[in-house]
């Protein structure tokens, strides 16, 4: 069996243990793999051992998808709970952890390790852990879990819990307590650095979200059947109530986020608590769970019922216990952090970043921020930067299901303060039929906002000379865009920094208001776009592939500062290509002389910035015809911002390398403007969303 020195290139290894169940680690190793995601080029996750191979871990399958890890299933652990039971000493337990480990590390640069869940022998899981911590030379980040605590005993915890590791020849990296009582998180934070003896730490208050299981996690459990509504799409469950007094009296005891259970023959309840939901008067509940009959056993009427009222969001579930059972089955579910429940791991993630210094946790890790920049790394680094200096984006789109998903995920992440615009009870409603919460969002009403007249009277005076009277702006103020472009321009407390639109609106129209209201930024003269697009192993920029049909020489150039602004914002350090169908002087013609001319406007203007061209695609990306077709260029074969002669040629070009190499395209990401809007695609996912805001709130900081 090899030692861990005898991996060559050996990745750095973090061990996530607690030494008591209950901890809540899913949470803190969350919460380090997204920090290592942005440092590390190349991460893996690996658990030692799991309760089964089937069903999958779920902590296992939560990383691997959330972060697209390369890594299979099978490979992400090494033994079973019953692997721990045959027999098997201790040797050969720790050899086959080490080839498992040895698989997953042999490509990535970090290696996140989650020790066993603690629902065997305590005591010999203990010994394991430390045992296969040190084995794989991987420091300790132990999370010591506070519920139920007062101070004074989770500080006791600690120290007994390093004792405990020192005893077995551990390194400790650091130290959360997770799962802390809100009243005492202050007391058990003065008390850490003295019980942790200086190694860092953080301590998370208990989040009842994280604890609350969802409804697809009851409709699991149960084996239920879905009589109407998707489940996973449910909010967590906070409170469980049956369903046995008459309506009018029921109906008063129901709060949001409650799971009904009741027998499947009452129709009265099954109607009346989808007809509150929808009505955006009552709460709002998590779910219906029919109990006492499935398939054909439920009363076709309540089927009926529930199917005719599936708008309502609700998920309505069949089960063929009795109500006692029912009730007693849901309490046993336990909640876990899994892949989708975008929600829970907002919450979670946020909760990690505001308490735990994780720059002085991982200080002791041999890790560089790599020359590579990942997709993955590229969007959790600007999520990051976002986060770091908060700015205010309005979204006019406010009665869109994935505007409200990502509003949702943003606010709970920190990343940026919103406002969505529409009447305030339709947007509200609107989101309680989703189960979200999005908490401190401003919603203004376009229509009967006090700020419409105000507004109005602005873009009446700036667009005088185009013949735009009083009432024809009052009239445009109450169209979303063009009242959230005027938030941007006023800025400030009540207006925003930013404006993303497009989900529901075609690009003309969210940028022709920018246009017309927000204009240029000092010294540009011309709006353009700009594409990041993420390749495997590095960013670069595409311009102009959405705004400027046929640039000429002044706009070429403009385009390319523009570019290379853009590149620079976001951390890429600009080479430019001016893209033509020749290189350097070996063709002719009006468009090649429009790309040299415009590239020598560009080093007259920044005569530091590296451009080159006219330049072919192939010479600008590849060293060897490079060397051929530009030899000695600093630019050539090295290049991270392109520049199209023209948006026929740019459009077509980015979208055949977004489709035919699975490329991520981020954009278009208007540049020039004083003042940053950005234009979503009509089929923009949540994901996109959450990404463009945090790219607008970056161009807000700068």
């Amino acid at each position: 069996m090899r030692t861990p020195e005898e991996q060559n290139g050996r990745s750095v290894g973090v061990y996530v243990t607690a030494l008591e169940p209950g901890s809540g680690k899913s949470a803190v190793v969350l919460g380090l793999f997204e920090v290592l995601s942005r440092r590390v080029g190349r991460t893996a996750f690996f658990r030692p051992v799991v309760a089964a191979a089937d069903p999958p871990d779920p902590d296992i399958e939560l990383v691997r998808r959330r972060y697209h890890l390369p890594q299979t299933y099978q490979a992400s652990f090494a033994l079973t709970a019953a692997d721990l039971t045959t027999g098997s000493s201790r040797n050969e337990l720790l050899g086959r952890v080490w080839e498992g480990w040895s698989a997953v590390a042999a490509s990535a640069d970090a290696v996140v390790v989650e020790g066993t869940d603690l629902t065997g022998s305590p005591a010999t899981e203990v010994d394991l852990n430390a045992a296969v911590a040190v084995h794989l030379s991987a420091p300790v980040v132990l999370v010591v879990g506070g519920r139920g605590r007062t101070a004074p005993q989770v500080l006791d915890a600690v120290r007994r819990d390093l004792a405990a590791l020192a005893e077995r020849n551990c390194e400790v990296l650091g130290v959360v307590c997770n799962r802390v009582d809100p009243a005492t998180l202050e007391a058990v934070r003065a008390g850490l650095a003295s019980a942790a003896s200086g190694v860092p730490t953080g301590a998370l208050p208990e989040l009842p979200l994280l604890a609350a299981p969802t409804v697809g996690e009851v409709a699991a459990a149960l084996d239920a059947e879905v009589v109407a509504g998707n489940p996973r799409d449910a909010r967590p469950i906070e409170r469980v109530i049956v369903g046995a007094m008459g309506l009018p009296h029921f109906l008063g005891r129901v709060a949001d986020a409650d799971l009904v259970i009741t027998p499947g023959d009452r129709a009265d309840l099954v109607a009346g608590t989808l007809a509150a939901h929808l009505s955006g008067t009552f709460p709002a509940v998590a779910g219906l769970v029919l109990t006492g009959g499935t398939g054909e056993a439920v009363e076709p009427v309540v089927r009926e019922l529930a199917c005719g009222l599936a708008g309502t969001g609700v998920p309505v579930l069949a089960v063929a216990q009795d109500t006692y059972d029912t009730v007693s089955a849901v309490n046993r579910v336990r909640a876990a952090l899994r892949p989708g429940d975008d929600r829970k791991l907002a919450a979670a993630l946020r909760l990690f970043e505001d308490h735990v210094d994780t720059d002085a946790m991982l200080a002791g890790l041999d890790v560089t921020r790599p020359t590579r920049l990942t997709p993955l790394m590229f969007e959790q680094r600007l999520l990051e930067r976002a986060r770091a200096d908060r700015r205010h984006i309005v979204l006019p789109e406010g009665d869109d299901e994935r505007i409200l998903r990502a509003a949702e995920q943003l606010l709970l992440r920190g990343v940026v303060d919103l406002t969505l615009l529409g009447p305030e009870r339709d947007v509200r409603s609107r989101a309680k039929a989703l189960g979200l919460t999005l908490p401190d969002v401003r919603i203004v009403d376009p229509a009967t906002s006090p700020w419409r007249e105000e507004f109005a009277r602005v873009y009446a005076e700036q667009r005088r000379h185009r013949g735009v009277a009083l009432p024809l702006a009052l009239d445009l103020m109450a169209d979303g865009t063009y009242f959230g472009t005027m938030m941007v321009r006023r800025g400030g407390t009540n207006g925003a920094d930013g404006m993303v639109s497009g989900a529901t609106h075609t690009t003309a129209h969210t940028i022709r208001p920018a246009f017309e209201v927000i204009r240029t930024a000092p010294g540009v003269s011309l709006v353009s776009s700009a594409f990041l697009m993420c390749l495997p192993d590095h960013v670069v920029v595409y311009a102009d592939c959405a705004v400027v049909p046929n640039p000429d020489p002044e706009q070429l150039a403009e385009i390319a500062l523009s570019a290379a602004g853009t590149a620079a914002r976001f951390g890429i350090e600009p080479r430019v290509a001016m893209l033509s169908y020749s290189t350097g002087e070996s063709g002719a013609g009006a468009d090649v002389d429009l790309v040299r001319q415009a590239t020598a406007l560009v080093r007259r203007r920044r005569p530091e910035l590296p451009v080159a061209g006219p330049i072919q695609y192939d010479a600008a990306v590849d060293t060897e015809i490079a060397r051929m077709k530009l030899p000695d260029d600093e630019v050539a074969g090295r290049a991270n911002v392109f520049v199209f002669p023209d948006l026929n040629t740019g459009n077509n070009t980015y979208k055949a390398v977004q489709r035919t190499a699975g490329v991520v395209a981020i954009g278009p990401i208007l540049q020039g403007l004083a003042k940053p809007v950005n234009d979503l695609s009509r089929g923009a996912t949540v994901a996109d969303i959450v990404t463009t805001v945090a790219i607008t709130a970056i161009q807000a900081q700068g």
